[in-house]
């Protein structure tokens, strides 16, 4: 049965792989690497993509700023074999939410990574500023699964040496879309969303570029890690380690993490076809981060299932097992 679910995962990659032809995806991946575990499946995607050409990944930025964050993204980097990619932690005010299995000071303690704290990296939005000047018009898709922090800030940025543009006119210049795992839909209230309600709202009202959720709903069906930490063949993986230490310790973990960022990184590399279908319109935040949804107008898009949920974690369960290139 094993071999069988691996193999018609295999298939399923190939086809996510072959439909988006054969341009990488410019991506910024922005993530609060913690409280949740699910951000290191993400990551895993983001660089097995990368492996495949099918990603160029140009910044890992994180959204939250508990000390040893930018340690642990260099972890992960360092593991793929990318120790040099630009990271950035919020400088100024952001919150500093933690994973409570302490996977994060499993990884800096026991894996090889040159950032040692957040002090050796820059603010986010100065990498975000530095590496979207020097992109082409209209081609970076920036991927978000965590707080909305960095892209609010971002918005705000004034000129400064990397580019004579505001930060929503750098935006609208280089930026083709956004993908976030945010949002609850059509309605409700949503961790990454509500832990930061002022910049959601602020985000998601002056974002000029289409946006595309990747919704609670979506992410909570797809229970995936399983297949990674009982594979015997994979030996010394941060990302392996992070699912083996935290899945026993959460009951409603048994069948496997819910896998809410994973799909964001699926849907920003690969499309959304053929397993989702979307709805236009106009996400709403109050100021105490709920979310509602308008179906008039707006270039706003939330995921809906066209493919059954298995599907997907079948997916995501062999692209999590992807090993660094040599």
């Amino acid at each position: 049965m094993i071999k069988i679910i691996l193999l018609n995962a295999l298939l399923l990659s190939a086809s996510v792989m072959h439909a988006q032809g054969k341009k990488a995806v410019p991506v910024i991946f922005d993530t609060d690497m913690g409280p949740d575990y699910d951000d290191a499946g993400a990551i895993a995607l983001l660089h097995a993509f990368a492996d495949e050409g099918k990603a160029k990944i140009l910044a890992t930025v994180a959204s939250t700023k508990y000390e040893g964050v930018a340690a642990v993204i260099n972890v992960f980097n360092t593991y793929f074999k990318r120790p040099g990619l630009p990271i950035g932690v919020p400088k100024g005010s952001a919150l500093t939410k933690k994973d409570f299995q302490h996977w994060t000071d499993t990884l800096i303690s026991k894996y090889p990574h040159a950032m040692k704290n957040n002090n050796d990296v820059p603010d986010a939005v100065e990498v975000y500023r530095k590496v979207l000047a020097k992109q082409p018009d209209k081609s970076v898709t920036v991927v978000t699964v965590g707080f909305l922090t960095n892209l609010a800030n971002l918005l705000k940025s004034r000129p400064d040496k990397y580019s004579p543009l505001t930060g929503m006119q750098l935006v609208a210049k280089k930026v083709k879309s956004l993908v976030s795992m945010a949002g609850r839909f059509p309605s409700g209230s949503e961790f990454n969303i509500d832990q930061d309600a002022a910049s959601g709202k602020y985000v998601f009202e002056n974002w000029s570029t289409p946006i595309i959720f990747s919704g609670w709903e979506i992410g909570q069906k797809i229970k995936t890690g399983l297949p990674l930490i009982n594979n015997s063949t994979i030996r010394n993986s941060p990302v392996k380690d992070v699912f083996r230490i935290s899945i026993p310790l959460d009951p409603q973990d048994k069948a496997g993490r819910m896998s809410w960022d994973e799909t964001a990184v699926l849907v920003a590399i690969a499309g959304y076809k053929p397993y989702y279908k979307l709805v236009a319109g106009t996400i709403e935040v109050t100021e105490k981060g709920s979310n509602t949804w308008n179906d008039k107008g707006g270039n706003h898009f939330y995921l809906v299932e066209d493919r059954p949920a298995s599907e997907v974690q079948e997916l995501i369960d062999i692209l999590m097992m992807h090993q660094p290139k040599r």
